[in-house]
């Protein structure tokens, strides 16, 4: 009796806290999305004397983060830390990290909105625990809350949230404790973000083949598609790592490597608008993914993405790498799945589906992440291609905070191991 009690009381706890926590992030996530598509809307009104702004764009963020005291800031690989319970997490980067990506949306940097709304998510809910005394492993918890909150918010996918948030700190564990209070707080959210205004994020996919005894066909089609697609997840996170790594050894100072970072991403947005009559890849990019599932893509546009988002991110610009993920995704599945006999607009799906899957080695949120953004209709055919792309994009990923409990082609029980330890581990093998 005792037990059934003890039970039903930490049930209502965490009821109430994560209800509490999907209210505030969910409130603050409404407002940061709102803020986001007014920025976007007025650069895309004058695209050029705002992205001509850049580089003094990113001289103020970096002195806004200097000025208290958090030029290092870790960002999402922080909050990743967080939810593992290695790291407090702070309240004030909730303004900042939202400052920062208003100012990189609003001069045309290429980025997304997660990694804002994870880091605005988990700094809102991590304080909650220090004043309510809760233990490290549930403040851990409450940060894995906070996460799912702020992406439910932004996106209105409260179930993949909730998954994302627990499968993103250790690839291979998932923390079953945390399922219930991340989904309440991710629901909450996203019904908290609705009411305000915020309608949730949907693709539709205009020709799914059906699933039956003549799928053969598409199975061998979608197979090589993930294939490219982990080849491409690959390719995105490598650019990624290795263009900040370009920047940190040859500009070692932070505003010469921020304002060398704006000229250059302005300049190419130039050069690109001179070539094609558009500003396509400066930031976030949602009309674009909404044009490849409508069918419409260009052969180059996947790379001219990634580019974009590592020359913005890698300077010290701030937002997420989601987006860009997903249009990275859908773009080369739009334009190179017809040449595999495949329905561009399912091509998209298949494409965003198994990009974000290689970026973020989570299988699972990617799986029901493409229900909540497509629609059930075509899961298998999803799971393939999700599950390809994990299984074949190796221990490369966005986040290098993330820890792998699996050896994605042996398991390796033993304890977590960062990406480059699994690296070396699968070499040794």
């Amino acid at each position: 009796m005792k037990r059934t009690l003890h039970r039903y009381f930490i049930f209502f706890k965490w009821f109430a806290v994560a209800v509490v926590v999907g209210v505030v992030v969910g409130i603050a996530g409404a407002f940061f999305h709102i803020g986001l598509d007014r920025v976007t809307k007025l650069r895309q009104e004058h695209p050029v004397p705002f992205i001509c702004l850049m580089p003094l764009a990113g001289l103020l963020i970096v002195w806004l983060y200097s000025a208290v005291g958090m030029r290092d800031d870790k960002g999402t690989n922080a909050i990743i830390r967080g939810a593992r319970g290695e790291e407090d997490i702070r309240l004030r980067t909730a303004p900042l990290i939202a400052a920062a990506t208003f100012l990189t949306h609003l001069t045309g940097g290429s980025a997304g909105r997660e990694g804002a709304a994870l880091q605005l998510g988990g700094s809102l809910a991590s304080p909650v625990g220090r004043i309510l005394n809760f233990s490290e492993r549930e403040r851990a918890m409450l940060t894995m809350c906070g996460m799912a909150a702020g992406f439910a918010a932004l996106f209105g996918t409260p179930a993949a949230s909730a998954m994302f948030a627990i499968e993103v700190t250790v690839v291979g564990i998932s923390y079953y404790s945390a399922i219930l209070p991340c989904l309440i707080a991710a629901l909450t959210a996203a019904l908290t973000a609705r009411d305000i205004g915020v309608e949730p994020t949907f693709f539709t996919v205009r020709s799914v083949p059906v699933f039956d005894g003549h799928s053969a066909v598409t199975l061998a089609r979608v197979t090589v598609l993930g294939i490219l697609t982990a080849l491409i997840s690959m390719l995105f996170c490598f650019v990624m790592e290795k263009t900040a790594e370009l920047y940190k050894k040859l500009l070692p100072n932070v505003y010469l490597r921020v304002t060398v970072g704006g000229v250059t991403v302005a300049a190419l947005s130039m050069l690109v608008f001179k070539l094609t009559g558009s500003f396509d890849y400066n930031g976030a990019g949602t009309d674009v993914i909404n044009r490849a599932f409508a069918g419409e893509s260009r052969p180059e546009a996947f790379i001219l993405k990634i580019l974009f988002t590592a020359l913005t991110l890698g300077a010290g610009f701030k937002g997420g790498e989601i987006v860009p993920s997903l249009f990275t995704g859908a773009v080369f599945g739009c334009y190179y799945g017809p040449l595999l006999g495949l329905d561009p607009s399912f091509g998209a799906g298949l494409g965003a589906a198994a990009v974000f899957c290689g970026v973020t080695n989570c299988p699972f949120a990617s799986l029901v992440l493409s229900v909540e953004l497509f629609g059930a209709e075509g899961l298998p055919y999803y799971a393939l291609a999700v599950g390809l792309s994990y299984m074949l994009s190796g221990f490369s990923g966005l986040y290098s905070a993330q820890k792998f409990y699996d050896g994605k082609l042996s398991h390796e029980p033993d304890s977590p191991h960062t990406m480059e330890e699994m690296t070396h581990m699968e070499e040794d093998t």
